[in-house]
C-alpha cells in the first residue's frame, strides 16, 4: 500500500532563518517556493536526494512546540548519511551543536542527533550507503 515518505512539513519561527539551515547547512535544494496570500504564509519545498521532501512554512502566530521534555507525536526527523563523520564535521564547522555520537544497540549503526533553528531534533544515521 505505501511506497515510501513523500515529504516532511516543519512550520518554522523564523521562515527566512530556517529556509538558510535547511538549503545552507543541510544542503537541501529548493523545489518550489511560493507566498499563499490567503494564509500569509510562505510554502517551501526542498528535495533530498532519494526524492523525498522536507516543506517549510511560515504561519503567523504559530504557538511553539515542545521537543523537551519528549511529548506525544512526532518524535524526530532521521535524516539517512553514508559517512557519519564527514556528516558531522559539516555541521559542526557551520556551527551546529551535535551530540556525542551513539549505536543502535539493535542494528550496530551510528546515528547522533542535532536540532534546526526551533530545536526540531533531527538525527543523522549512517547507512553506510547513499
Amino acid at each position: 500500500m505505501l511506497d515510501g515518505i513523500h515529504h516532511v512539513a516543519i512550520i518554522c519561527s523564523n521562515y527566512s532563518f530556517s529556509k538558510a539551515f535547511y538549503t545552507q547547512t543541510l544542503g537541501l535544494r529548493v523545489i518550489d517556493e511560493n507566498y499563499r496570500e490567503a494564509r500569509r504564509s510562505y510554502k517551501c519545498d526542498l528535495a533530498l536526494p532519494d526524492g523525498s521532501q522536507v516543506e517549510l512554512f511560515s504561519f503567523e502566530d504559530a504557538p511553539a512546540r515542545p521537543s523537551r521534555p519528549e511529548a506525544q507525536g512526532l518524535r524526530h526527523l532521521a535524516f539517512k548519511v553514508s559517512d557519519l563523520d564527514a556528516a558531522i564535521r559539516k555541521l559542526q564547522d557551520a556551527g551546529v551543536e551535535v551530540e556525542p555520537i551513539r549505536t543502535d544497540p539493535y542494528t550496530d549503526k551510528r546515528f547522533t542527533f542535532f536540532a534546526d533553528p526551533d530545536d526540531l531534533p533531527l538525527e543523522l544515521y549512517e547507512t553506510g550507503t547513499a
